[in-house]
């Protein structure tokens, strides 16, 4: 039971960075490549969805694994809390690497709340 939340989690992780690139990466396309800056908003929109169906092709397993009904250990609320704090903190790491994003104090003060969120999901 706990693999399959392992495993969903590690499935978590990556479908994330492939939606935060499908989200966010094109912002920064934009500035390193003049072709991709040419392109109309129905192009960036195509190039974000063919990123977002390998996010899918990973969240959907991730999703049944990881729950309670499919044989996972996490019920529905917990499996989206953990969801978002994933999509967080690839997201962070995403910003600073890509964005060059400094991190401040309000950042890790909203990281310890949803931290405490994860906590009270799983309080019984």
């Amino acid at each position: 039971m706990w693999t399959h939340g392992i495993y969903a989690v590690i499935l978590l992780v990556f479908s994330n960075v492939f939606m935060t690139f499908a989200w966010y990466g094109h912002l920064k396309m934009r500035e390193e490549f003049s072709w991709f800056a040419a392109l109309p908003l129905i192009g960036v929109i195509a190039f974000s969805w063919a990123i977002a169906f390998f996010e899918y092709c990973l969240q959907v397993p991730a999703n049944r694994l990881g729950f309670k009904d499919s044989g996972g250990p996490f019920d529905i609320m917990q499996l989206k809390v953990i969801q978002e704090v994933i999509t967080l903190a690839v997201f962070t790491v995403f910003s600073m690497i890509a964005f060059k994003v400094e991190l401040k104090w309000n950042h890790l003060a909203a990281f310890v709340c949803l931290v405490l969120a994860v906590y009270f999901v799983f309080k019984k």
